[in-house]
């Protein structure tokens, strides 16, 4: 990243390229970390396809502090040429990532990660049996595109692609929609020669779903949240009502009209929470309010970033009587006993 790149990105923004280029991850935790949520799951050994979990649902646990400390670094006027460094700059600004760090590693209260396993659940059910890379799976560096850093975007997507064909990866199922939409639209466009096929994994799913199979546990009305990069970047607003549809005991009901390409933002994605905090927080309330007219009990979406903004607009409101719940997660609750 060259000295006039760094002064158009924000200091805590660059915090977190920098992680991505030295530990491919955007918490810069050691690489063991990756594949914590895994254990236990089988997968099936030298698939040519595999599972993609990306940084967002495994992480979720962490973002939030994350979160507060990109906030932190962008209110305070730090000379842009000072290198952003994980070992000195959480510690001046009063975050203990070693501690974050310990806490993500004996529990998973408040994380997301399960939302991973439980779509390796609904794949399996499906009679999908995907390999896992674990700690070699790279990172897609998103945000260093979403940021404008395409130079450092670029040199991250050869280096993975390089680990991904080495790996026999031929086809790849993603669950975060950032990824998915880096692996999918991004590295074909940077990276000469990409021919590994990329699906997220609502589009399997819904391939596959048999109408009336799985059963939620109850009856409930769902509406349902489409993530930006999932509905407006990668045209996937079909599929997750498609499927449901397909779920008995759950009714489909929608907002007015900001659904589909038209959704309301959620105010999180590429950095606006952390560069804008109260702007972002403002939108998440203001699609919660949108969401909860519907008289829906449960918010479903499906993006760890939306996820977070939707539950922060819910804690705003007051609103304890409505679920925020990721769409691999409901599938999963409704899976045939």
């Amino acid at each position: 990243m060259s000295k006039d790149t760094r002064k158009l990105v924000p200091a805590g923004l660059t915090y977190i390229a920098d992680n991505i280029n030295a530990s491919e991850n955007i918490l810069g935790l050691p690489r063991n970390a990756k594949s914590k949520w895994a254990h236990g799951v089988e997968f099936h050994k030298g698939a040519s396809t595999i599972f993609y979990a990306g940084c967002g649902y495994q992480y979720s646990s962490m973002l939030e502090p994350l979160s507060a400390l990109v906030k932190k670094v962008d209110s305070l006027s730090i000379n842009p040429d000072l290198p952003v460094i994980l070992a000195g700059l959480p510690k001046k600004l009063g975050v203990d990532v070693a501690g974050l760090y310990t806490r993500f590693m004996s529990k998973e209260e408040g994380s997301d990660a399960p939302v991973l396993r439980d779509a390796v659940r609904v794949l399996t059910a499906l009679g999908v049996e995907p390999g896992y890379m674990g700690a070699d799976e790279p990172c897609c560096g998103a945000p260093l595109y979403h940021m404008g850093l395409r130079n450092e975007f670029a040199a991250n997507a050869e280096k993975a692609y390089a680990k991904l064909k080495s790996s026999g990866v031929r086809k790849i199922i993603s669950i975060v929609p950032s990824c998915t939409h880096a692996l999918r639209n991004l590295f074909p466009k940077t990276v000469p020669g990409f021919d590994i096929e990329v699906r997220h994994f609502i589009e399997i799913v819904a391939g596959k779903i048999e109408h009336g199979k799985f059963k939620y546990p109850q009856k409930a009305k769902v509406v349902y949240h489409d993530p930006c990069q999932l509905g407006r970047y990668m045209g996937l607003i079909e599929q997750p009502r498609h499927v449901l549809r397909s779920i008995h005991n759950i009714e489909l009901v929608e907002t007015d009209w900001t659904s589909g390409e038209w959704s309301t933002c959620c105010g999180g994605g590429g950095g606006f929470e952390a560069v804008f905090p109260d702007m972002s927080q403002t939108l998440a309330t203001n699609r919660v309010k949108e969401l909860a007219e519907t008289g829906a009990d449960i918010i479903a979406t499906h993006c760890p970033g939306c996820l977070m903004q939707l539950r922060s607009g819910l804690k705003q409101l007051k609103k304890g009587n409505i679920e925020v719940v990721d769409l691999a997660t409901l599938i999963a609750r409704s899976l045939p006993k």
